[in-house]
């Protein structure tokens, strides 16, 4: 017998169970495909939201990349305005340096100059003075006669001249 049902109870557990498949589908199965529904709604927003993230991230992504990009460009160009005004303020600074250098040469070249100048006409001053005191001496003793006196002075007169010449080859 227990196999076997008696038909009794199996109508009754037929009627049982069709009571109780109504009452769920008016009641239960539309509450459990509602709240079904909502989670997949729930799910495909969430998904969407999570695409627009997605989609802002790499956006966002992009337009940091571009800004790296021009960063890195304006980066560049300092640097290379940098070099170029580093380069002119050197070349800058060699050109007055080589211009005073070539200002402080000129100036003791002229100094120099100047002083072997002063120098020369110390030495033919002093020359000229030792000349005369030669010759005063020198003449002294041998101008007693009017023949010497002519050709001593003859003699100095040449001398002077090529003096004269040789002092304008040095020059």
């Amino acid at each position: 017998g227990l196999l076997q049902p008696e038909p009794g109870l199996l109508i009754w557990m037929t009627l049982a169970f069709v009571i109780v498949f109504i009452i769920l589908a008016k009641f239960g199965f539309p509450m459990i495909l509602k709240a079904i529904d909502e989670r997949k709604e729930y799910i495909a927003s969430s998904l969407d939201a999570a695409g627009k993230a997605q989609r802002k991230v790499d956006e966002l992504q992009t337009e940091m990349d571009g800004i790296r990009a021009d960063a890195e460009k304006q980066k560049a160009e300092i640097l290379r305005t940098a070099a170029e005004t580093r380069e002119k303020i050197l070349a800058e600074a060699r050109k007055r340096a080589e211009e005073e250098g070539e200002r402080i040469i000129a100036t003791a070249k002229a100094n120099a100059e100047t002083e072997r100048e002063a120098i020369l006409r110390d030495a033919r001053h002093q020359v000229a003075l030792l000349s005369i005191a030669i010759s005063e001496k020198i003449l002294r003793g041998k101008l007693e006669d009017e023949q010497s006196q002519t050709s001593l002075a003859e003699k100095l007169l040449e001398e002077m001249g090529n003096d004269r010449d040789k002092n304008r080859k040095e020059a």
